[in-house]
């Protein structure tokens, strides 16, 4: 059996939303990322030959608008996760799920063919739902109120667990999921589950998140306040008698010397930011942005304009390595990496920053 990297040892590594257009980058410039699937795939090979651990898809159904319509180009994460599964040998693969837009039933099955094909390699990233104007376009209602949105999460992934751990079948008739009959599901994962993930920032996120998943994913803004936000969560999921790993999100610019890196990010954001869909991204993402200090708008609306808001990784390698150290330090079992171009820019942050990282003894 193939090891799950996500269950193994040591700070994680992982790309993503490479399967979105602009990847995380809401910049005009030219050679921002191109979410074509040649491009994923050849993304992926080089992923699996260099050690990475994992690749993480946003699922994305409507864009955010401006001139680049950031994320209006999107790669279906199931079908994208398959096709990777299929033609890598060691990489950790994520499928990310709205609850409330795919049945359980239909995702169990999903999932555990993803699994049956990357021998024991997929993962599940678990939305419950934040961005209303997607569910309006599938013409679905999102809650308001976020103890429904989760208590149909709880059912939704229970059922889901009943179907991979039974050998017979079974009935279910509960509170959001009604009037099923002779239900059984045949193949499982391969290791009965796979590796669950989920991003929450409200208390009844994180305590489904706590309940459900190996990983919570959350933005590390201030690397003093994320150490307290980590001890809190590892603490919320012991008094459970469970474990949770820390991940964050992080964005690279990383070149011989740290002017160079600097020029970029002025060139990236400052001469060629799609400031439209960033200003929309944020609204969305940040209600109460507005009622921010100025100066931490200003620097809030940067960070989204170069890389979604990821924790910011610019200069030279040993600068980038030690900010990975940084995030390893302050408590994060991992974080996902984004470049403006993947591919172009990945090569050298293997060959210069991953050995940096395999010295310090965190890879």
């Amino acid at each position: 059996m193939i090891q799950n990297r996500m269950l193994s040892g040591g700070f994680k590594l992982g790309t993503f939303s490479t399967n979105c257009s602009s990847g995380m980058t809401p910049t005009q410039a030219p050679e921002r990322w191109v979410n074509s699937w040649d491009n994923n795939l050849k993304l992926a090979k080089m992923l699996d030959a260099a050690g990475i651990d994992f690749m993480l898809p946003i699922a994305r159904w409507i864009g955010y608008g401006g001139p680049t319509d950031f994320h209006g180009g999107v790669l279906e994460t199931m079908t994208w996760a398959a096709g990777l599964l299929a033609s890598t040998e060691k990489l950790t693969v994520f499928a990310t799920i709205h609850t409330t837009a795919n049945h359980p039933v239909v995702v169990a099955k999903q999932v555990a063919t993803l699994d049956q094909i990357g021998h024991g390699r997929a993962g599940l990233n678990i939305v419950a739902g934040w961005n209303k104007p997607e569910y309006e376009a599938l013409g679905l209602s999102l809650p308001d109120d976020h103890e429904t949105r989760y208590g149909y999460a709880q059912e939704w992934i229970d059922l889901i667990r009943k179907i991979w751990s039974s050998d017979k079948h079974f009935d279910w008739d509960e509170t959001y999921f009604k009037n099923i009959k002779g239900l059984k599901g045949d193949p499982a994962p391969v290791r009965g589950a796979v590796p669950i993930l989920n991003a929450a920032g409200s208390p009844q996120g994180r305590e489904f998140a706590t309940d459900n998943a190996n990983f919570l994913f959350t933005p590390a803004i201030d690397l003093g306040r994320s150490k307290e936000e980590i001890a809190a969560l590892k603490a919320q999921a012991s008094a459970k008698g469970k474990q949770v790993g820390v991940l964050t999100f992080s964005h690279v610019v990383c070149r011989p010397t740290e002017q160079e890196a600097r020029d970029y990010v002025h060139y990236i954001v400052d001469e060629n930011a799609d400031w439209e869909a960033t200003d929309n991204l944020i609204r969305l993402q940040l209600a109460h942005a507005l009622s921010f200090p100025h100066d931490l708008l200003k620097q809030i609306r940067f960070g989204m304009a170069l890389g979604h808001g990821g924790f910011p990784l610019i200069g030279t390698p040993d600068q980038v390595a030690a900010g990975i150290i940084s995030l390893h330090e302050a408590g994060f079992a991992g974080t996902t990496l984004s470049f403006v171009d993947y591919v172009k820019e990945f090569p050298y942050f293997a060959d210069e920053v991953l050995p940096r990282l395999a010295k310090a003894g965190i890879r």
